[in-house]
């Protein structure tokens, strides 16, 4: 039985079946303390077999994950003190690309396959969650790109819970704004720079860790045009005080990580604080929700 272990770790299992993956990875998100990230990633196509990353900023309840991975079919959980491994050794897979609206996500092996008309981000870190293959990032993506057709501008830009900081550099590209990439895991604001090195965008953006809108940058460089959170549920209806208070009127919040049957009471939250959907899209079990700030009374 697993024992609970020291803040700034990240618990890993296995099953099989995407939807026995998603029920897990819901249920993860009752636990207490609740964890800050969820991450789910297909290793085996052909034997349905997945893997379920958790990242907690507190000690998580042993006995509560040996619950979990019983009922839902997964292996135990094994947990791990981020500092003392080796994530990159850990997670690294051998990515495909991933075509998302006018994006094109690509590791170094796939340089010199990116479409011409394409923006494409090189992602080839796995220090942190957010290389793309996940449906919640896709749609954050694809929302920037109908946003952008649509003929709406950035000025200021903010990517909350950054990860690889793939939002972030996404929006840098698209809209050539400068924009601030924040995480919770200093292990991710590290990876979110030196991928925003490595795609020749570290002038404009910048990164650093912090739990929601804390870190000075933001409140020195507030109002922004559009907010990117792309994390969990319940910490999206937490930050909707924060994001009015650091969003101008009209701009927008894109919010992801909301699995299909949140995404009303995500909304509810939002609306209460002066958002409106602009527009949403579904992408499998997940939800991405595009939202206007409205003017202040």
């Amino acid at each position: 039985m697993l024992k609970p272990v020291p803040t700034n770790h990240v618990a890993f299992t296995t099953l099989t079946g995407n939807a026995a993956a998603e029920s897990l990875a819901l249920a993860l998100e009752e636990l207490d303390p609740a964890p800050e990230g969820v991450g789910t990633f297909e290793v085996d196509e052909a034997k349905e077999f997945w893997e379920l990353s958790v990242y907690f900023t507190s000690a998580p309840d042993g006995v509560a994950l040996d619950l979990l991975a019983a009922a839902y079919g997964a292996r135990p959980f094994v947990v791990s003190r981020m500092d003392d491994r080796d994530w990159v050794a850990q997670v690294r897979r051998e990515l495909t690309p991933v075509e998302a609206g006018r994006f094109f996500l690509y590791g170094a092996h796939d340089a010199d396959q990116v479409p011409r008309n394409a923006y494409g981000l090189l992602i080839e870190a796995a220090m942190a969650f957010g290389t793309g293959h996940h449906d919640t990032t896709r749609g954050c993506l694809l929302a920037m790109s109908r946003l952008a057709k649509r003929g709406f501008t950035p000025r200021n830009v903010v990517d909350v819970g950054a990860g690889t900081g793939v939002l972030a550099m996404g929006a840098t590209k698209l809209w050539r704004k400068r924009a601030l990439a924040t995480d919770i895991d200093p292990i991710a604001a590290r990876t979110a720079r030196e991928n925003a090195v490595a795609n020749g965008l570290q002038p404009w953006i910048f990164t650093g860790a912090a739990i929601g809108f804390s870190h000075p940058q933001a409140r020195k460089r507030r109002p922004f045009d559009l907010a990117l959170a792309n994390i969990l549920a319940n910490p999206l209806k937490k930050l909707a005080p924060e994001m009015r208070a650091h969003i101008a009127p009209g701009g927008r919040a894109i919010l992801s990580g909301i699995l299909n049957r949140q995404a009303d009471g995500v909304e509810a939250v939002y609306k209460r604080h002066g958002f409106r959907r602009d527009f949403k899209l579904v992408l499998g079990d997940w939800t991405t929700l595009t939202l206007r700030r409205g003017a202040d009374l």
